[in-house]
């Protein structure tokens, strides 16, 4: 590394403010747009005036967060237009694309094809780079930087120490990208074409969430005229964790990534009540596809009469076996409920205009949507292909025994009818109140009724966690479009956790999809996830343990506290603090008050998950069921036999203990009165 007071970091440092001037000008262009003389009505001006807003925000420039963080030296030319504009052999790779007052590039976007060899570019392959340069940061200054010259056979392979650096800062606020770190396999993913869908299975701290967002920045990047049309999701599971990684996107220049959990989707109902674990895992089995499938289908009825439509002096009629042909037809074809049935008046209709024709008459399409409208063809399509309301029935389906028993006949045996409905003793079905679990059926039958509008790419997190059915519901997102599928088996905590990634696909939509796997950890220390990944036998015997590039010394503890569990807890805390960074104090759901007490007590002011840690509140309460997808700096784990216990079998409290025991970037400090399971005393 070479020492800052030298020339070549000067001139970094003069290229960082020519850099941020001309930043600065390309926003000023934006803001100085005249629209007065734009032609169009006000609806056009309003979306290029949302557009122009859009554009100034994109252009913002953060004084601490860093425009460029490499550059590459190329040993020859690169094409105009690979370089986005630019010539010569030297590009500096930043988090948006800045260019000088003549559209000559400054920084290049590191999404652009000319910044891959920046992640990709090895001694053994250097993508025709001579020297790849990174940079230090302290507070938004430039303060240091690092050559790497990839065609020098005279220079041995070294660790990056800015790299390392870079991946080590304390965790304060949410989420931070990785766009400065990304590693050569996850660069692969992230810029996997957008025609598939890819599924990443990863450990803990092998960045799977992070490479998911970075990959919906590249996406809107490379396809942004599609995406514009058809749109993105990303999906959390929970709001905790959609507030941990909002910033990151934006961070990045992306502002119109929606974001939402699994249950915001599916909100046609208002969830208040919770259930037992195995009528939710029924609820949630691909099983209750086909039981809803029928029950939409239950009110149609095969007519016995024929349909009389008067037209002046005249009766057409059309007889009742022509209407079973024509409502058979229409079901066969399994087409949605609600565009068959809005079909439906339109083929009587047709079949009525024939027989005029035969009686000698001319009509045309205005008598066909006139004969549409008449009277006796909207009763016979009401009396036999009846409107569908999807909550009312699914408040049929799970509220009347018979009619369920109806649907479920040789799909559902009856004491698993009994267990998902909701009459039971004490409990009226009027005043039956909705389930997260009912909810996602209601969805079902929603589409099932009328299709759900699809996106063009959905980005799925903590993948492992969900139920057939709400794969299902995802799927419907992206059913013309692609998808992201991030999670870890060995993370899954629902009494429905997924057993393969196969398996969640198939239910997803996307059988085809090509599963990744990362193993090699940037976040955990190795002496951290070495002790987690005792317990991989036990909760996912077919996961390859991870490993990690950090091996920090004396990162695990582990202590056994005869009596007053709290009182050493608060003072672990106490400790922990007194290093830079976050800390979470992770204890099962049923000990958070008392930790919310015993903090306050201790003067320790503290956050709850997904609030932004600040200089003055660095330590967060973390409830071990919201743990996921989390880190911090330093953890202290209150008690893994309670964590256990919070679940309802053993191997779900192990999984859920393994996610505990992996959200540690520096330190993890465990305490414990309770014997340790036994996999963690080998």
């Amino acid at each position: 590394m070479h020492a800052p007071t030298q020339d070549p970091l000067q001139r970094e440092r003069d290229h960082l403010a020519a850099s941020r001037s001309a930043l600065r000008a390309m926003r000023e262009d934006v803001e100085n747009l005249d629209l007065k003389d734009v032609t169009g009505t006000w609806v056009s001006a309003a979306v290029l005036q949302r557009q122009i807003d859009e554009r100034i925000a994109a252009l913002a420039d953060f004084a601490h967060t860093p425009l460029f963080f490499g550059r590459l030296d190329y040993l020859h030319a690169i094409s105009e237009e690979l370089a986005e504009g630019g010539t010569g052999e030297q590009f500096y790779i930043g988090r948006r694309h800045v260019h000088d007052a003549s559209g000559d590039p400054m920084v290049i976007d590191w999404r652009a094809p000319v910044s891959q060899p920046f992640y990709r570019a090895t001694r053994t392959d250097p993508m025709d780079v001579e020297r790849r340069r990174r940079f230090g940061y302290t507070g938004g200054e430039l303060t240091a930087y690092e050559d790497e010259h990839l065609t020098d056979p005279a220079e041995a392979d070294s660790a990056s120490a800015l790299l390392a650096a870079e991946i080590e800062k304390p965790r304060v606020g949410p989420m931070r990208d990785i766009v400065a770190t990304i590693q050569p396999e996850q660069d692969e993913i992230v810029r996997a074409d957008i025609g598939g869908t890819v599924c990443v299975q990863g450990a803990p701290g092998t960045g799977k969430t992070a490479v998911g967002l970075h990959r919906v920045a590249y996406l809107l990047y490379a396809h942004r005229e599609k995406l514009a049309r058809t749109g993105t999701l990303v999906i959390g599971p929970n709001s905790s964790f959609l507030s941990y990684i909002e910033q990151v996107l934006p961070a990045l220049g992306e502002l119109d990534v929606a974001q939402a959990t699994v249950q915001q989707l599916v909100a046609h109902v208002e969830v208040r009540a919770e259930e037992p674990a195995e009528a939710a895992r029924l609820k949630g089995d691909a099983r209750m596809a086909e039981v809803l499938r029928r029950a939409v289908r239950a009110g149609i009825t095969l007519p016995t009469e024929p349909c009389v439509v008067v037209r002046g002096s005249r009766r057409w009629r059309v007889p009742a076996y022509e209407l079973v042909e024509i409502i058979e037809e229409l079901s066969n074809r399994e087409i949605r409920y609600g565009a068959a049935r809005e079909a439906l008046p339109q083929r009587i209709a047709h079949a009525v205009l024939l027989k005029m024709e035969q009686g000698g008459e001319a009509p045309d399409d205005r008598v066909q949507d006139a004969v549409a409208r008449n009277a006796a063809v909207k009763a016979m399509v009401k009396e036999c292909w009846p409107p569908v309301d999807p909550a009312k029935l699914v408040h049929r389906l799970l509220g009347d025994a018979e009619f369920l028993a109806a649907c479920a006949d040789g799909v559902l045996d009856a004491e698993e009818q009994a267990a998902i409905l909701w009459a039971k003793p004490g409990r009226s079905v009027r005043t039956a109140p909705w389930t997260a679990a009912d909810a996602v059926l209601v969805d079902e039958a929603t589409d099932l009724v009328q299709r759900t509008s699809s996106l063009g790419h959905v980005v799925l997190d903590e993948a492992q966690d969900l139920s057939p059915m709400q794969y299902r519901a995802v799927g419907r997102r992206c059913s013309t479009g692609s998808a992201t599928v991030l999670g870890d088996l060995a993370q899954g905590t629902t009494p429905w956790a997924t057993a393969s990634w196969q398996e969640a696909l198939r239910h997803l939509g996307k059988p085809d999809s090509h599963v990744e796997e990362l193993t090699k950890g940037f976040r955990v220390p190795e002496e951290v996830i070495a002790y987690a990944s005792r317990l991989l036998p036990a909760i996912a015997p077919g996961l390859a343990p991870a490993t990690s590039i950090r091996d920090l010394p004396d990162s695990l503890t582990v202590t056994h506290i005869p009596d007053d569990l709290a009182c050493a807890v608060v003072e672990a805390c106490r400790k922990a603090l007194t290093h830079e960074g976050s800390t979470g104090l992770i204890a099962a759901d049923a000990r958070i008050p008392l930790y919310a007490a015993a903090l306050a007590e201790a003067g320790l002011p503290h956050l709850s998950p997904g609030a932004e840690t600040s200089a003055d509140a660095r330590l967060t309460l973390v409830p071990a069921s919201l743990a996921k997808g989390l880190e911090y700096d330093y953890v202290v784990l209150d008690e893994p036999a309670a964590v256990i216990a919070g679940e309802p079998d053993e191997r779900t409290g192990l999984r859920r203990l393994y996610v505990a025991l992996t959200r540690a970037v520096s330190g993890l400090h465990v305490l414990h009165t309770e014997p340790l399971p036994d996999q963690l005393q080998r």
